[in-house]
C-alpha cells in the first residue's frame, strides 16, 4: 500500500509539473503567435510603401 501512495504522489507532482510547462508554453505561443503577426503586418506595409519597386529576392540570379 505504501508503494502505490508513492507512486501516486509522485505521478500527481509530474502533473503539477507538466501543467506549470504547459502553461507557460502557452504565454510563450501567445506571444510568439503576436510578434510574428506584427512583422507580418509591417513587411505589409514595408511592401505596400514601395509600391511597384521590385523586391530584390524576387529577382532571377544573372546565371540563369
Amino acid at each position: 500500500m505504501i508503494e502505490i501512495e508513492e507512486r501516486l504522489a509522485h505521478l500527481d507532482r509530474t502533473v503539477e509539473d507538466l501543467s506549470t510547462i504547459i502553461a507557460r508554453q502557452e504565454r510563450e505561443i501567445a506571444q510568439l503567435t503576436r510578434r510574428v503577426q506584427m512583422l507580418l503586418e509591417r513587411e505589409a506595409e514595408r511592401e505596400a510603401s514601395q509600391g511597384d519597386a521590385v523586391i530584390i529576392g524576387d529577382e532571377r540570379p544573372p546565371h540563369y
